[in-house]
């Protein structure tokens, strides 16, 4: 008991004495955590990551039972003040209530100092504490990091600002130890910020949980690599952001209502791609101390390099040139001295130079944080947390893939742009697992697949966007780039031990192009989203957060307006999956309505529908038979994941 007076004291003031994690999980035990890899004291991530696990861990040993704790933390603590005033130590914030929707929120909240001058491309740090700090009105969102498009022609310039490193907390009106959603935006590692407002899941979800959306570094400022920034600084301060946002969450989201033990991270795209790393980070030895679940939507897995290889390090140098530094050589402090927006033309200059659809500038290997290509990772089942939620949609590809493919020569040409480390019998072999010579035909038949994976009508050959090799093409990027990484984190999860398991779905409403799940989830809805299928789509996210188990009840899967809403839905009942030829996956999908054209960015016409008409059609799918069997073809991507390298 003295030990949780004492942390009582500790959280009521707002701060915790040491500098890391404050919470870890009541589910982490000494079995769930292998051995740390030794930190290199001349590693400055190393030294990073190092401190906030030893932190942790120190926290997580004076911690007694955990139904005391759980008990004690959710009676005394995990409560909002009446006045919405959180002190964090070193500053103090005040939330904004919404009578309407019930749920408070604080946003623009600083959780690390700004990462401009010495401290580009150095680890976050903790805000100098401040004694008696002035209440700060959290009422409007902090400014958006420097931003960059990926490479497509006129993308314009997007000003940001260095100081960006701002979260934002949605919680229900009087929260008491509510469990936590976390959200990573996506965007390419380039693109993006935190300002989504999280009302509508929480409301979807009885006011039962509380979500906190986070922004980190991005483009060169977040993602610069090469064998001298790791010297003199850290490659994938992006990353490492996330990560200080998940120690800031647990130290502080009691005084919002929060449930420090109960974390789910989330994210799509590129942000379901920060989830993938976080889940293999330290070669999952983190076991439950920054989250304990994971949903990612879409996880972004085009390539993965080590710090020092020839991609990145080339992308550093092209970036030094850029803002006027030398192209070879020690670069970094002249960079360190170029302000801030020569810097940010040269970020939107080198991505703006790279491959269509791709950014400049990914994750790597760092040896601190990521030890091994994610596939490897996955493959050997060195995962964090305990339960995963993974699913992609049905029409990833388009894009990211140049509208400009016509003949098999196109395409084989665009594949060795797509996968540069590959050779011709590797792209061959690629072509060989997507069959289809057909020319591509404008007028030809372009429509959605049939949502039943069987026959020639499946993505493989058409769907609405295009058909021929141009739908080849934007099938094999979605499928290496998207859907196949979710398969492997199901996979990563599956047969893992300590009581880990996954649950996989696909996105379907027409037209379910890359991002289109997002609203679904989150809102506004588009008029294809109907009430009903927006409704079962939230509770299946809000009860995943809750109880790490997606499914829903029949009616809600079914919808009110079915004409049996009770009858036994398999949403209601999710299938494991299970790393075998049985894997299943949950289709989400809709029938009926009125359909209406959209014009999708790249110029296609698309059908969609809407309407009183629209009904829930959720079904159970193979998952290595799906889509004219997608398995197989998974299987030659991870094949190549080696030499991709993925």
């Amino acid at each position: 008991m003295v030990v949780l007076k004492k942390l009582s004291a500790q959280l009521a003031t707002g701060f915790l004495a040491v500098g890391a994690l404050a919470l870890p999980s009541p589910q982490t035990s000494s079995e769930d955590v292998a051995p740390i890899p030794a930190a290199d004291p001349e590693d400055i991530a190393s030294s990073f990551v190092a401190e906030l696990i030893s932190n942790a861990t120190q926290i997580q040993e004076e911690l007694e039972s955990t139904v005391e704790k759980r008990s004690l933390l959710g009676d005394l603590l995990c409560d909002q003040k009446d006045d919405l005033v959180v002190n964090l130590g070193y500053a103090k914030y005040q939330g904004v209530a919404n009578a309407a929707s019930g749920v408070n929120s604080w946003k623009g909240i600083r959780f690390a100092a700004a990462p401009t001058g010495n401290l580009r491309w150095q680890p976050p740090r903790s805000p100098p504490l401040v004694l008696n700090a002035p209440v700060t009105p959290a009422n409007s969102f902090g400014p958006m990091c420097p931003q960059s498009l990926p490479a497509v022609p006129n993308a314009p310039y997007i000003p940001g600002n260095e100081d960006c490193l701002f979260l934002n907390v949605y919680a229900p009106a009087n929260a008491r130890g509510l469990p936590v959603l976390v959200w990573i935006h996506g965007g390419g590692y380039g693109f993006g910020d935190g300002t989504q407002d999280m009302t509508e899941i929480i409301n979807a979800n009885n006011n039962g949980i509380v979500v906190v959306s986070i922004q980190y570094r991005l483009g060169a400022f977040g993602w610069l690599s090469s064998a001298e920034v790791r010297r003199k600084g850290v490659v994938n301060a992006g990353l490492l952001d996330q990560a200080f946002a998940l120690k800031w969450i647990k130290q502080y989201i009691c005084q919002f209502g929060g449930d420090p033990l109960s974390v789910t991270i989330s994210g799509e795209s590129a942000g379901a791609g920060s989830v993938m790393y976080h889940d293999v980070a330290v070669q999952g030895n983190l076991g439950s101390l920054l989250f304990d679940k994971s949903i990612a939507a879409s996880p972004y897995l085009p390539f993965h390099y080590k710090y020092d290889d020839a991609v990145p390090t080339s992308k550093y140098y092209a970036f030094s040139a850029a803002a006027g530094c030398p192209s070879s050589g020690n670069v970094f402090d002249c960079l360190k001295a170029k302000d801030t927006n020569t810097l940010q033309e040269a970020n939107y200059a080198v991505t703006q130079a790279s491959a269509y659809g791709y950014w400049a500038f990914y994750p790597v290997t760092d040896n601190a944080y990521i030890y091994d290509r994610p596939t490897r990772s996955l493959d050997l089942k060195r995962v964090n947390g305990r339960k995963l939620l993974v699913g992609s949609n049905a029409n990833e590809g388009p894009l990211f893939v140049p509208p400009t493919i016509k003949t098999q020569a196109d395409l084989f040409g665009w594949l060795h742009v797509q996968f540069p480390n590959l050779s011709d019998a590797q792209i061959t072999a690629i072509l060989a697992a997507n069959p289809n010579s057909a020319e591509t035909d404008a007028d030809g038949p372009k429509y959605e697949t049939n949502g039943l994976g069987t026959g020639n009508n499946t993505a493989v050959f058409v769907s609405q966007d295009s058909n021929g090799q141009q739908q080849r093409g934007n099938n094999i990027l979605a499928e290496a780039t998207f859907v196949c990484p979710a398969y492997w984190m199901a996979s990563g999860y599956t047969n893992a031990g300590n009581g880990k398991a996954a649950y996989t779905y696909q996105y379907s409403v027409p037209f379910a192009w890359h991002g289109t799940d997002v609203v679904g989830y989150f809102g506004p809805a588009t008029p294809n989203q109907s009430p009903e299928f927006v409704k079962a789509f939230r509770q299946i996210w809000g009860n995943f957060v809750k109880t790490g188990n997606p499914s829903i009840s029949n009616v809600v899967a079914n919808g009110a307006n079915a004409a049996s809403p009770g009858a036994p839905n398999p949403a209601s009942s999710w299938p494991t999956w299970t790393d075998n030829a049985n894997n299943k996956l949950v289709n989400l999908n809709t029938t009926g309505g009125t359909p209406y054209e959209t014009v999708m960015q790249w110029g296609s016409p698309v059908t969609q529908f809407s309407g009183d008409g629209i009904m829930n059609a959720f079904t159970v799918a193979n998952a290595n038979s799906w889509e004219g069997g997608r398995g197989a073809r998974c299987d030659v991507y991870e094949g190549l994941a080696p030499s991709i390298p993925a």
